[in-house]
């Protein structure tokens, strides 16, 4: 017999960063941590690792990061009693932020693969 609540409930030990060995519990933690320091600052993969005093190496799983990033902070938000206006606000900013640093990877990869 399988729980409904165990289909809908993720894996919190799940790896997200293979090279430095850090699990999706770890990461929401110290996203969480970050908030309570300024509910409102720009979190980024970067800022995260720095906060675990790690740092990128491959950087192939910060798109999963940012993920984590959106999902924690619109919890911890959702938690806090935010008002619409500023949740809406803050994960519009975060958004496009993650838009614009896909857009401006993607620009590098195709760069990079130009024939000279």
């Amino acid at each position: 017999m399988i729980h409904i609540s165990a289909l809908t409930v993720p894996d919190k030990s799940m790896l997200v960063c293979s090279c430095n060995f850090i699990t999706e519990k770890e990461i929401e933690d110290t996203i969480i941590g970050l908030l309570d320091e300024d509910c409102w600052q720009l979190i980024v993969p970067a800022k995260v690792y720095h906060a675990m005093e790690k740092r990128g190496r491959c950087c192939g799983c910060f798109p999963n990061v940012v993920d984590l990033i959106i999902r924690t902070t619109q919890h911890y938000h959702a938690c806090r009693h935010s008002t619409e206006a500023e949740i809406f606000d803050f994960m519009d900013r975060l958004k496009r932020f993650h838009e614009e640093n896909r857009r401006a990877d993607i620009e590098r990869r195709q760069n990079s693969h130009r024939a000279a």
